[in-house]
């Protein structure tokens, strides 16, 4: 046995595939590419419609692997553009197959059933089946019972026995069925194709003092990019002059445009509304979010889910069981009940024909692909079909709260100064907060110093002997007097003195969510600063939506005060509130909620929270755009850092799992009706043709809803 390994330093290069038309038809391919001289390893993504092979082979010889299905392979990199032909051109064989089997009837009609009918009939089938005949009759002589096999032995027999005015129409109706299941793949496609079109493939480039016209592939990081009112940006980048509105949606799924200013991050793809803007490049064209999303987004279509597995675990038996069972059907009767040859060998044949797995095999795949296409299109990235399928079980969710809930901006509400000597000072002692603060990274120092900064507090003066109490707060001598800032907890532990009236005070300030800082010396409190992190205005929404879909359970973590949580938590309407956790705890609690409700989904922010974002069944990232931790460590993505996409997903997610049941259960149901009808022989060759373009018809219709589920 050759076990071919996969070394790094092979060469890499991934192909576009055009005219794949079943999991089953990608699988033969990869199959016959691997066994190409110079190949050491190839991997097909068939939702993607592309293979990466390694080690080197020519565009001629991957189409010679591919000739049983006339595909068509061009480079990555190339993005050709389809040459649609004619309907007619295109289909000529079966218009000509269609008219053949028209002329055969009327023939029968008029002289009756011989010999020139029957020539009519067979140049049909040839002409309409003769791909499916050279596929069908290679993969018998090898023993490959597929669907091309299990028609061609129906069809031959048909003829055999004389049907073929029978043989003639399952013939077409196979093509037209095979036509239809192409359609809804490239259908579902369409949303990765349509993203591959966003961003544009020049962009005007600023370089010294030239101007000019220069192909993404050739831009360079660093090279000013002059992006004119109603253009696309063709790459990422800062601004570095100008303000405009930007339309974000191809990225985000954001509908309304977000203002841009200097130093403002802009994404390729997006649309410059209004202003001129120079933006400088930060990414080459391989790494811009929009080919990150692209990307991620075609191998997340190569990851079977576990009902996709079962599909193709099952037609894997169920093929060559059928065709077993058509023998046993065609011989047994006659042979130990004396019953007409020709009329078991004709229900035989039906049974092969029914038994064509098409529906089955092509239910799982349109779907996946269809729902993960939807949700790029509408700003959520999620990352696999397994991922999909585990959204739609979630029965509890657990949410970070600075920057999920909250804003994550903090802002100052509340300053109020201690003592009446201090009347009219306030700004003196807002001088002596912000100069302490200023040394500290804690998101409640920032708001303190842009406080300080909106009212023109001069603090340029550093703090001396600073040094920071982890947890707890900061101390420095300001002006030679020794100050600390921080937490009540840190006053306590000082023993400063703190009247009931200020304890009640901090009180109420924290049961109105707040975070109440104290500045002050060993012995008395100067000031209280409350600082509140601004509640998302679609976060009370989306936990009243999470419930209304039959969420078991959300909790809040958090590592702020109990008090503040509490009161964040009454106003979100949030089941459980847990506060003052580290992110340890945050871990063990995660851990918990997969044991009392087994499907749990974490969304955070992709940085602190990774360890229970890996913990949880699903990780959900916040802001996606732009963030590279986020799409790394996350299953799901919210790339346009907007929490009113999670029940949309979750929405989304239970659709997908409900109609791959729906088209499991029919594609197997349809099946058992139709070899109940073979028992008293209700079952003809055009009617069970009929029956499994029906359900492939069906289940493919079905899987295309997924595009019309909404945010």
């Amino acid at each position: 046995m050759n076990i071919k390994t996969q070394n790094p330093k092979e060469e890499k290069n991934v192909y576009r595939v055009q005219g794949f038309t079943c999991t089953h038809c990608a699988a033969i391919f990869e199959k016959n590419v691997k066994n190409l001289p110079g190949v050491q390893d190839a991997q097909v993504n068939f939702g993607a419609s592309k293979i990466t092979v390694f080690g080197n082979t020519s565009i001629e010889e991957l189409e010679k692997a591919g000739a049983f299905e006339n595909l068509k392979v061009t480079p990555d990199k190339e993005r050709a553009v389809e040459k649609k032909e004619p309907l007619w051109k295109e289909n000529w064989n079966v218009i000509v197959s269609a008219l053949l089997l028209i002329a055969g009837y009327f023939l029968g009609e008029q002289y009756g059933e011989g010999l020139l009918s029957s020539l009519t009939y067979g140049a049909s089938m040839l002409i309409g089946g003769y791909e499916l005949f050279k596929k069908g009759l290679k993969n018998l002589f090898r023993l490959q019972f597929d669907m091309n096999t299990l028609m061609t032995v129906a069809i031959i027999g048909a003829a055999a026995i004389g049907e073929w005015g029978e043989g003639a129409t399952v013939v077409i109706l196979f093509a037209i069925s095979e036509g239809l299941e192409r359609y809804s793949m490239e259908k579902a496609r369409q949303s990765i194709h349509s993203l591959m079109d966003i961003a544009p493939k020049e962009a005007l480039i600023r370089r010294g003092s030239t101007e000019l016209t220069v192909n993404v592939d050739d831009i360079r990081v660093g090279d000013i990019m002059i992006v004119k009112p109603g253009q696309k940006l063709a790459m990422d980048g800062v601004v570095i002059k100008g303000e405009s509105n930007v339309n974000q949606a191809a990225i985000t799924g954001e509908s309304i445009p977000v203002a841009k200013t200097v130093d403002d991050e802009v994404y390729a793809g997006t649309l410059n509304e209004e202003g001129l803007l120079e933006v400088q490049v930060t990414k080459t064209v391989e790494d811009t979010t929009i080919a990150k999303i692209i990307h991620l987004v075609e191998e997340a279509q190569a990851e079977r889910a576990p009902s996709q597995a079962f599909v193709d675990q099952f037609a894997k038996y169920y093929t060559p069981a059928i065709m077993i069972a058509a023998v046993l059907v065609a011989v047994i009767p006659p042979l130990f009940v004396g019953s007409s040859w020709g009329e078991w060998i004709y229900r035989g044949l039906a049974l092969l024909v029914v038994g064509c797995p098409c529906a089955l095999v092509i239910s799982t795949p349109v779907s996946i692909v269809t729902a993960i296409g939807n949700a790029a299109k509408r700003g959520v990235l999620i990352k696999g079909g397994i991922h999909l399928e585990e959204a739609g079980r979630i029965s509890a969710v657990a949410f970070d709260k600075t920057g999920t809930l909250t804003k994550g901006v903090p802002q100052v509400t509340d300053f109020i100064t201690i003592g009446k000597n201090l009347f009219g000072k306030n700004n003196e002692i807002l001088r002596i907060a912000a100069i302490l603060e200023k040394g500290s990274q804690h998101p409640i120092a920032s708001a303190i110093v842009r406080k300080a900064e909106a009212v023109q507090v001069d603090f340029k003066a550093d703090a001396e002997e600073f040094s920071s109490l982890t947890g707890k707060g900061v101390k420095g001598k300001v002006d030679g007097q020794l100050y600390y800032m921080g937490s009540p907890k840190l006053f306590s532990e000082l023993q400063t003195s703190i009247d009931k009236e200020i304890l009640t005070q901090i009180g109420e300030l924290q049961n109105q969510g707040k975070t109440v800082m104290l500045l002050g010396t060993e012995e008395n409190i100067l000031a209280l600063i409350a600082v509140a992190d601004e509640v998302r205005d679609s976060s009370q929404h989306v936990i009243h939506k999470l419930h209304e879909l039959g969420m078991k359970k959300t909790v809040m973590l958090t590592g702020d005060n109990q008090a503040t949580a509490d009161a964040i938590g009454k106003r979100l309407g949030i089941a459980e509130v847990k506060a003052e956790l580290l992110p340890q705890d945050k871990l063990e609690y995660i851990k918990t909620l997969r044991s009392q409700y087994g499907n749990v989904a974490m969304i955070g922010d992709g940085v602190n929270d990774a360890p229970a974002l890996a913990a949880s069944t699903v990780g959900i990232a916040m802001g996606g755009a732009g963030t590279d931790t986020a799409l790394e460590t996350a299953n799901i993505a919210l790339m346009g850092d907007d929490l009113s996409k999670l029940p949309y997903t979750i929405s989304l997610s239970r659709k997908t799992l409900a109609i791959i049941k729906q088209n499991i259960a029919f594609s197997l149901g349809i099946k058992v009706l139709a070899l109940l009808f073979i028992v008293p022989g209700w079952l003809t060759l055009w009617l069970a043709i009929f029956a499994d373009m029906g359900a492939t018809l069906m289940v493919t219709l079905n899987s295309l809803r997924l595009l019309q589920v909404k945010d």
